[in-house]
């Protein structure tokens, strides 16, 4: 089960928002229920934040998340897709009726992508559905090695 932010991620702005707001470090952690630590390993890049608790702290923010996680929309795999959410895989797989497994294999390029279910996913990621279906071949056709 993925739950960490990998592509994108750009600790940088959280600190360039948290600092505008005028908030501490403990303001942040408090407001989204985590560490001290935790804010400040993902401010200085040594952690990735959960992608549920950045969409916290991108709202204590004041901020969009595409703030934050930065890949650009022709590079976007479904993962990228569901991040830009702030969904993590069990939400994103119960919402579409799927196991969460499931939904592993089809954001690696693993397993194929039904119709249905790539409808249901466009529907829960508000995206359209040659999104979704482009998301899904970038991430099928990414040199072996690379994450999905």
């Amino acid at each position: 089960m993925s739950r960490r932010v990998l592509r994108g991620f750009r600790p940088e702005r959280l600190v360039e928002a948290r600092l505008e707001k005028g908030l501490s470090r403990g303001d942040v952690a408090r407001s989204v229920g985590v560490s001290i630590g935790a804010v400040g390993s993902w401010e200085t890049g040594r952690a990735t934040p959960q992608v549920d608790s950045l969409a916290r702290t991108v709202e204590v923010l004041g901020l969009p998340i595409e703030a934050v996680i930065v890949v650009p929309e022709s590079e976007r795999y479904l993962s990228d897709l569901r991040a830009l959410r702030g969904l993590v895989q069990p939400n994103l797989a119960a919402t579409v009726g799927i196991s969460t497994s499931s939904l592993a294999s089809i954001e690696r390029g693993e397993a194929p992508l039904s119709d249905g279910v790539a409808a249901k996913l466009a529907s829960a990621l508000a995206v359209e559905l040659d999104v979704v279906e482009r998301a899904y071949e970038r991430a099928r056709d990414r040199p072996i090695g690379v994450p999905g």
